[in-house]
């Protein structure tokens, strides 16, 4: 009996092994110059298809409620699409050297639009003041600070590569003026989530740049106080705190986003509602569309549905790692990096919010809720990463060996060149 069983252990084992020797040599297989390429457009088609047709279901009921019509807040998120599309066309186009020329005047007009919520026309929204608000058309111009301070992060580090582990060298003029300025008008616009990515960003481009691990220890320390200290004099975000610990259970304040962001999730189970059938967008969630599109997800897809999108998000952080990786042009790894970090975290810590990981901080899901500044920005952000992709010396070469197709046969031009 015990030989039986140890025999069937064995064969179990033989079997495991064998199978994740099969899928290490598939992987070998499937690996070429062009799969960070087609992993990051592929990847990226999916999310931004996947979150308008997600964004029309959750918004339906809110955008009938406010405009009269269930697609007021679909057509929004389908015209900033579009823009995202165009933004990816041209940032496919520019060459890495390109973007490194222009990381300083992209951090200059950032600063200067983030500057402009503390005028005329800036905008608090549930008290988050980092809103400017043109002709009715709203925007968070700390959106563009995040591809700044990587774009400008990987320029200043790649050229001081040799002198990296003097401290001098990394604090100016990265993290001073430019890092220090930016997300000190993002912090006393009070957006913490905001500032956490901001400070995700940076983080990742000195970690992927080789600074020395001390540093971060320091910076760690201070980045964490000035994070408690907005926590403890905010009653909103300690709020925020007492809900996610537990103290607060009250079904109708605080807690009720959080509480009806699980219902949602359980009502889904393993494989949904279906779409269209979400129960808490019927006004129990206030954000179905933005922060907590996640939980209609798992609502009306079920566990399929969220597994899906975590998928997507960890085949871009992939994409993002082989970039870093392969590539030989620093500027390219380390703007990579921030990118990476801005898009990764920024995700994990929407999904962590809607499931009690982590307290709610108020930061979309990327791709996926409704946002134009957001959806706009992330694309183009992607963009980037595409072009880098795309001009790596054998994607490129590859790319090239392709035959072009034509839309016209060569027969027939010919035909058509004789008869002229």
């Amino acid at each position: 009996m015990r030989e039986s069983v140890r025999q069937r252990v064995t064969n179990r084992t033989d079997r495991v092994s064998g199978a994740v020797r099969g899928l290490g040599t598939w992987l070998e297989r499937v690996q070429t110059p062009t799969m960070t390429y087609y992993l990051l457009i592929g990847a990226t088609t999916v999310l931004v298809g996947f979150g308008l047709i997600m964004v029309l279901s959750a918004s339906s009921v809110v955008s009938l409620a406010n405009t009269k019509s269930s697609y007021t807040v679909f057509r929004n998120q389908l015209i900033f699409a579009v823009l995202g599309t165009i933004a990816i066309l041209i940032a496919v186009r520019l060459k890495p050297s390109v973007w490194k020329r222009l990381a300083l005047p992209i951090m200059l007009a950032a600063i200067a639009l983030q500057g402009l919520v503390f005028s005329p026309i800036g905008k608090c929204v549930a008290g988050n003041c980092n809103w400017i608000e043109v002709a009715g058309m709203q925007a968070q111009p700390s959106e563009v600070v995040k591809l700044a301070l990587a774009l400008l992060g990987a320029a200043i580090l790649a050229a001081k590569r040799h002198v990296i582990g003097q401290f001098r060298h990394v604090v100016v003029p990265y993290l001073v003026p430019f890092a220090a300025v930016s997300i000190g008008l993002v912090l006393y616009g009070e957006d913490l989530g905001t500032v956490l990515i901001l400070g995700t960003v940076v983080g990742a481009v000195l970690w992927a740049a080789g600074v020395p691990a001390r540093y971060f220890g320091f910076a760690g320390v201070t980045f964490l106080a000035v994070a408690v200290a907005m926590v403890i004099y905010s009653p909103n975000r300690l709020g925020r705190f007492d809900v996610w610990l537990g103290r607060d259970t009250n079904p109708y304040g605080m807690a009720r986003q959080p509480i009806h962001g699980r219902y949602a999730l359980a009502d889904g189970g393993w494989v949904g509602l279906g779409l269209g059938g979400s129960r808490e967008k019927w006004l129990w969630l206030s954000e179905p569309h933005n922060d907590f599109i996640f939980a209609i997800i798992g609502e009306e897809l079920g566990l399929a549905g969220t597994l899906l999108v975590i998928t997507l998000f960890l085949l871009i952080a992939y994409a993002c790692y082989r970039l870093v990786v392969t590539s030989d042009d620093l500027f390219v790894r380390l703007a990579t990096a921030g990118i990476m970090g801005w898009i990764v975290v920024q995700a994990m810590i929407n999904i962590g919010s809607v499931i009690g990981m982590v307290p709610v901080i108020g930061v979309n899901l990327p791709l996926v809720s409704s946002g134009g500044s957001s959806l706009i920005t992330t694309m183009a952000a992607l963009g980037v990463l595409i072009s880098f992709a795309r001009h790596e010396p054998a994607c490129a070469a590859e790319l090239a060996s392709r035959p072009r197709r034509r839309l016209i046969p060569s027969t027939v031009r010919h035909r058509l060149r004789r008869e002229r």
